[in-house]
């Protein structure tokens, strides 16, 4: 079984069986189940949702079951064919639509698709219409309309421009000052939609680029998920280039990695780091930064050198950008390299991310990898144990907490304890019994030390 249900979409692989897999069936029942719920929220008028996908291969056969039953609920369809979730989510916006989906796995492998589900904010939705969603799905509690009431049909080719006019507009992204640096940047869009769009926006901001794997084919090169590991190919070409940078986006574009003039990876936890430190610098009255509770204590520290406070949210984005508004954050975002700048809109945006980069690399005078070692060093240990089903996962949690009581700790998403130079949070998994154990120290020695502490007090008390 791959197919998953959460509140903020549906994932799986394509084709298999209804309820196990990402099939036609499934599509047609959470698609109508989310229209209930937009039609019900909007009684009266002509409800629209705008619907936009990533280049892989079964974009055009999932977008027209997702834009076909849509119309079937009597809902209005945007079409903006391939895009990214940040351009339909200020499509959403801009057009004050109703609601949006996203067709795109993410990071995940070309055999898998899935719809993200946005409010009439351009955000994702909330945990509770999602459990709606659910609910109305799962009991197939919708009704079509008839020939005459059927939604019409729009696209826009011009959301790409659109959202990159926006993203020139900001007062703290200077085009003048990037194309003065004659930078030469290396481009890696995993063969989607970020293949169109970054050469896009780096064109108008005077970079010269070297194109890599940019074809909107659907057929990644490798596995899309923009971690070191992965991104060989386009840091032996940046020192091949003699570039000085290396740009790496997921297909749907809301992440954003970095390869420095040396070949090395700049580090996906040290995006959003180097990007708040740049619009903190250029920005006056509170300074207030927001990540999740997973992401590096560098964010802390930066915002901290600049006078600013520091908040922590739950894991996902829906909860970043909750906190951010609760907070009047003026950035924020999550370690894997996504952007949140409110002054654009309240979504992962990795374009705005480019472009803010640039204009702080230009303004540094510095090359890319003496700008990353300006930056206090921490490393991040990804780990999991595995707990037979009969564990109880909230006990076990507490049961550290409790060991630990002398420490800070946070409980608003599982279990973390921040020591004085380094932190372990601790995630229970909602779909398989492990926990999640992400580490952070000084060195990857250190980090790798303190999770195997964790996974032996974990040993012990389950014992």
């Amino acid at each position: 079984m791959t197919l998953i249900k959460s509140i903020s979409g549906i994932r799986g692989t394509i084709g298999g069986t209804p309820g196990d897999n990402l099939t036609p069936l499934d599509i047609v029942k959470f698609v109508s189940a989310y229209g209930s719920i937009i039609k019900e929220q909007y009684p009266g008028q002509h409800v629209q949702v705008v619907v936009g996908r990533d280049a892989r291969k079964s974009g055009p056969f999932v977008n027209g079951i997702v834009v076909n039953t849509l119309r079937a609920m009597g809902i209005h369809v945007l079409d903006l064919g391939l895009s990214t979730t940040p351009t339909v989510e200020m499509t959403v916006l801009h057009q004050e639509s109703h609601g949006g989906i996203i067709l795109t796995a993410s990071h995940n492998p070309g055999i898998w698709n899935a719809l993200k589900l946005l409010d009439g904010s351009g955000e994702f939705i909330s945990a509770e219409m999602g459990e709606r969603i659910l609910e109305i799905a799962e009991k197939e509690e919708f009704v079509y309309e008839g020939v005459d009431m059927l939604g019409d049909l729009y696209s826009d080719d011009k959301s790409m421009e659109k959202h990159i006019d926006e993203i020139l507009k900001l007062p703290l992204v200077n085009a003048d000052a990037i194309k003065n640096a004659g930078f030469k940047v290396v481009v890696d869009g995993v063969n989607s939609t970020g293949g169109i769009f970054v050469p896009y926006l780096l064109e108008k901001l005077g970079v010269e680029t070297i194109k890599l794997y940019c074809d909107p084919s659907g057929d990644f090169p490798h596995n899309p998920e923009p971690l070191p590991e992965h991104l060989t190919d386009i840091c032996d070409l940046v020192q091949k280039e003699d570039a000085d940078l290396g740009i790496v986006v997921d297909p749907d574009v809301d992440r954003l990695a970095l390869v420095m003039e040396n070949g090395e990876c700049f580090g996906e936890e040290y995006t959003l780091v180097a990007i708040s430190d740049y619009v903190l610098s250029q920005t006056s009255g509170d300074l207030v930064t927001v990540s999740n509770l997973s992401s590096s204590r560098a964010l802390r520290d930066v915002t901290e050198k600049h006078g600013g406070t520091y908040y922590a949210s739950a894991v996902g984005e829906v909860n970043v950008v909750k906190k951010m508004k609760e907070k009047g954050a003026v950035i924020g975002g999550e370690g894997n390299g996504g952007i949140i700048y409110p002054e654009l809109h309240y979504g992962r945006d990795a374009l705005v991310g480019i472009a803010l980069f640039l204009t702080h690399l230009s303004k540094s005078k510095m090359k890319c990898s003496e700008l990353r070692y300006t930056y206090p060093e921490y490393i991040i240990s990804k780990n999991k144990i595995a707990l037979g089903p009969h564990i109880d996962m909230d006990n076990l949690l507490s049961s550290i907490q409790s060991r630990y009581s002398n420490e800070n700790i946070n409980t608003i998403d599982g279990v973390k304890i921040d020591f004085q130079n380094e932190w372990v949070h601790l995630r229970k998994s909602n779909t398989e019994p492990i926990i999640r154990i992400y580490s952070e120290s000084a060195t990857k020695e250190k980090a790798d030390a303190l999770a195997k502490q964790i996974m032996n007090d974990i040993e012990e008390i389950v014992a």
